[in-house]
Order: C-alpha cells, then sequence, then structure tokens
C-alpha cells in the first residue's frame, strides 16, 4: 500500500469539489446572458473540464471477459478489482479500446426487447447506478449494477458488465467522463 495514499485522496478530494463548485456555477448562471457573462461561463467550463482530466487522468479501467474480473488501475498499480457478470453468447460484450461517455445515478432501464421501461428503484436490472462506455446509436453498454447480485460471475447480460451495487457504487466514486476501458477476451 502506498504511504501517500491519503494525500492523493485528499487532493482527488479538493479537485473534485473545485470541479463541482464550477459545475454548481454553471447551474445558476443567467437565462439571459450578455456576451461579458458568456465569456465566464466558457471559462467555467473549461476549468471543470481542465479539473476533471487531472482527477482522473491516472485511472483506467481492464475488463478480462475470460475470468471475468474488472481492475481499476491508477498509473501500473491495481487500486480496486470486482467480480463482474458479462455479456452472454448471442449479446457479447464488444473487445476493444473505449472511454467513459455517460455516467448516471439511479437510472432507468429499457428493456433492448420489448422496450419496457423500469424507474429506478429495487427492481431495476441497472441496480443503482450506471457508466455508458460504448453505443451504435440505438443501443448502450456500461457497467452497472444490479438486481440479480447471484448473477454475478456467470455471462448472462445484452452485454452489459454488471457489478454488485455495493460495488458498482465504489467504482462510479473513482471514475469520470473519458476514462479509459478496454474490455479483453
Amino acid at each position: 500500500m502506498l504511504t501517500h495514499q491519503p494525500i492523493t485522496r485528499c487532493f482527488m478530494t479538493l479537485c473534485f469539489g473545485a470541479a463541482a463548485l464550477l459545475a454548481a456555477a454553471e447551474w445558476r448562471s443567467q437565462p439571459f446572458e450578455t456576451p461579458e457573462l458568456l465569456g465566464s461561463r466558457v471559462e467555467k467550463i473549461r476549468a471543470a473540464a481542465l479539473m476533471q482530466r487531472i482527477l482522473y487522468k491516472d485511472i483506467a479501467l481492464v475488463v478480462s471477459l475470460q475470468s471475468r474480473q474488472l481492475k481499476v488501475y491508477q498509473k501500473d498499480e491495481v487500486i480496486l478489482s470486482f467480480s463482474v457478470a458479462v455479456g452472454q453468447d448471442e449479446w457479447q460484450t464488444p473487445l476493444g479500446q473505449f472511454r467513459i461517455t455517460q455516467m448516471e445515478k439511479e437510472p432507468v432501464w429499457r428493456h433492448p426487447i420489448t422496450g419496457e421501461v423500469i424507474e429506478s428503484g429495487p427492481d431495476n436490472p441497472l441496480g443503482v447506478r450506471w457508466i455508458g462506455f460504448w453505443s451504435d446509436g440505438k443501443n448502450q453498454i456500461g457497467f452497472h449494477g444490479t438486481n440479480q447480485e447471484d448473477s454475478i460471475g456467470q455471462a448472462v447480460s445484452h452485454g452489459c458488465i454488471r457489478l454488485r451495487n455495493q460495488d458498482i457504487l465504489d467504482l462510479y466514486d473513482q471514475v469520470g467522463i473519458g476514462v479509459p476501458v478496454m474490455v479483453t477476451p
């Protein structure tokens, strides 16, 4: 274990806090912006994007479909490891290199075949968090929790990578938009 880990966590917390404050300021911007306010808004957005790159620059996710493991790397060190469920034969998890494109708390699920919608809650197959990293414009693939935690370790999903709800909460706190994801056989 690294001895400077508390300092790193403190720095990460400060960066996240600064980014959150910038985002909050953005939400409170005036509905009718003058050119002066628009310039200020653009600078806030750029600063928030820079803070996010600083915060997550050394984080990478690697999924092994064969071992059904997700490893979270910071630089070259594994900082977290989770057992996961992956796509079944007819709905395989795509292989390749991706980046996180979407993050959502308490997601709503739409069945990929029937279109049935299930709101967030205990019956939602996505569990408590969604971290998307692939889309063909119609379907999406990502990491998510599950209401069927006994499926972890199996090839049973529609291509997504399922984690236990507590594990997806832990992962959600470690990543952000743009973090690289590698899915290996």
